[in-house]
């Protein structure tokens, strides 16, 4: 049995494009993987905060190091899942700072990742898939070199050791003229499509 950890990071998820084919994948992947446990993490019902002086002090001590710790919690739970889908409009260039501030929770030495002789090493294992909407395109031309919440997912959890990565884009959505529904419908089906296999 696999444990799936789904992030969610938008406040509008009832509306969210990004969650309509995120939960789209999910439904599917029950359907295909009955046995698995799927763990719904939504960060703004969290209440997810930026880390704090401290949160900091605290967790230099060892001590601290506790699977319910307020904020190791989240640690814990992102190192003992098996898969990883996260839903992440596109904000600004990059993904929305409530998802950061969660990644500065998940990323902690010693735990996700160790530091060796040769560098950092990630202990996250796994498959991760960012289902992410976009208002225009920009997974080519010049607009590719302006994308940054793709690309630093990837980066950041590659470093966790997560470098089996996929990504399900529904772009154009804000183009005057733009068949939302169909494009959202695309990309559905390609999420439907690898929710079997994942």
């Amino acid at each position: 049995m696999a444990t799936v950890l789904y992030v969610k990071a938008t406040p509008t998820p009832e509306t969210s494009r990004s969650v309509r084919i995120a939960d789209a994948f999910i439904e599917t992947y029950k359907q295909h993987h009955p046995e698995d446990e799927i763990i719904t993490l939504d960060l703004y019902k969290e209440g997810i905060r930026f880390l704090t002086v401290e949160d900091l002090q605290l967790l230099r001590h060892d001590a601290a190091k506790d699977p319910n710790h307020p904020v190791l919690k989240y640690t814990y739970q992102f190192l003992n899942a098996d898969k990883y889908v996260f839903a992440t409009p596109f904000w600004n260039l990059s993904i929305p700072a409530i998802l950061k501030a969660y990644l500065d929770y998940v990323c902690f030495a010693g735990i996700t990742f160790k530091y060796t002789e040769n560098g950092p090493v990630g202990l996250c294992t796994g498959k991760v898939v960012n289902i992410a909407a976009r208002g225009g395109v920009y997974s080519q031309g010049f607009l590719a070199d302006w994308e940054m919440g793709d690309r630093y997912l990837r980066t950041i959890l590659g470093f966790l050791g997560l470098t089996d990565f996929q990504t399900i884009a529904a772009e154009g959505l804000d183009i005057i003229g733009a068949d939302v529904e169909g494009i959202v419908s695309e990309a559905i089906e390609k999420a439907k499509g690898l929710a079997v296999r994942f």
